[in-house]
């Protein structure tokens, strides 16, 4: 017999029910401190794998029928590797010189040397932040793609900083689902643009905290409540037909 059993068979119930508020009251009186500073500071790296990778890994999954002809990913090509198991041709591009997995460098919001109609499937994961002028970057992907390509899109909602970033070539955003869906809607076709956000309030401070997806029970990273959006995925399409977007 467990402790709490055996006290429901010494207490009588309205003893118990004092016992539990008492309890109520000293938990408000003296709540848990909360620490100032993460478990880790590099996203969960040092743990495993972040929990933004979690949402990532399973939308690009859902989603690697997509990833196939000439695919554009970017910094590398790790995903486009892992899931574009029907690509034929894979570049990667890169803001500044000297990557050397970079195929293409270019920044986004210009990208005049990146030819129009050319893939048939583009991964932008977790770089918007990154850019200023997101219109003329999400013009620059729309023109780039192929007539009745895909893009798929990952992007922040609640997440910390990268300084790292932030000193090399500046974080400018965070996203919600509206925010991000309005953006590609404005260059794509409507009914074009499907988006999703991930996340929960658990998830969201097991985040910023620095803890890793595997400090994290399966049943809590699936639980989403659209009030905490940690994560947004979209995924747009490109019409068939050459529109007067692509002139």
């Amino acid at each position: 017999m467990t402790a709490k059993q055996l006290l429901k068979t010494v207490l009588s119930s309205p003893v118990r029910r004092w016992l539990r508020n008492q309890q109520r009251r000293l938990q408000r009186l003296f709540p848990p401190r909360l620490r100032t500073a993460p478990v880790s500071a590099d996203w969960g790296w040092s743990r495993g794998q972040p929990i933004d990778r979690y949402y990532i890994e399973r939308f690009l999954a859902e989603h690697a029928d997509d990833v196939r002809g000439h695919v554009l990913d970017f910094a590398d090509d790790t995903y486009a590797r892992r899931f574009g198991s029907k690509a034929t041709q894979v570049d990667v591009l890169h803001r500044l010189d000297g990557n050397p997995h970079a195929t293409i460098v270019a920044d986004l919001a210009r990208g005049e040397q990146i030819p129009s109609n050319t893939f048939d499937c583009i991964l932008c994961t977790q770089v918007l932040q990154y850019i200023y002028d997101l219109p003329a970057a999400i013009r620059t992907l729309y023109r780039i793609l192929k007539p009745g390509g895909i893009i798929l899109v990952t992007a922040p909602g609640i997440q910390k900083i990268d300084l790292e970033g932030m000193e090399a070539w500046g974080e400018c955003w965070r996203f919600t689902a509206l925010s991000l869906h309005r953006l590609f809607e404005e260059a794509f076709s409507k009914g074009q643009v499907e988006v999703r956000a991930y996340g929960n309030v658990l998830v969201a401070a097991a985040a910023l905290y620095g803890y890793a997806w595997e400090d994290v029970r399966r049943d809590d990273l699936e639980y989403q409540d659209p009030e905490y959006e940690v994560l947004i995925t979209l995924r747009a399409r490109k019409l068939a037909e050459v529109s007067t977007h692509d002139e």
